[in-house]
């Protein structure tokens, strides 16, 4: 039982230290020198495919790499530092893609303070329509 305690708690600090490191690379990457694929969820409003959407694919090989790795040589720490990052993962795309933003044709109506706050802040980073000058580079964090 303290093995799946502690390997929970790794699935757990996995989550935020990912809200952590989405801010510094939204910030100084997707607002840096990779802006000429951001640029496009900044513009597009269809809600269909944007150029941004490649950062999704750059960022989830750190999780498939942990899982696969991990379940091949029995390393159950890097395993959940891999399910950690899915699970941040899927929290981004149900409320930045999906809540924010109503991608994937789904739209989700939640009476949340928390996520409302979420939704007013990202709106509020989206006003911005240039590289500089936003605010709130966070996802699962508001200001």
């Amino acid at each position: 039982m303290l093995n799946i305690l502690f390997y929970l708690f790794i699935v757990i600090v996995s989550v935020i230290f990912m809200e952590i490191v989405a801010i510094f690379t939204h910030k100084y990457i997707m607002h840096g020198v990779g802006w000429f694929l951001h640029k496009s969820h900044h513009t597009n409003h269809d809600n269909k495919f944007e150029l941004n959407d490649f950062y999704f694919v750059i960022f989830s090989l750190p999780s498939m790499f942990s899982i696969i790795y991990g379940l091949l040589i029995g390393n159950y720490i890097l395993l959940s530092m891999g399910i950690g990052i899915l699970i941040y993962g899927l929290i981004y795309i149900f409320l930045h893609d999906m809540y924010v933003h109503n991608r994937l044709g789904i739209k989700i109506r939640i009476e949340s303070n928390y996520l409302k706050k979420i939704k007013k802040s990202h709106q509020k980073h989206h006003s911005v329509k240039s590289k500089n000058g936003a605010s709130n580079f966070g996802f699962i964090t508001y200001k």
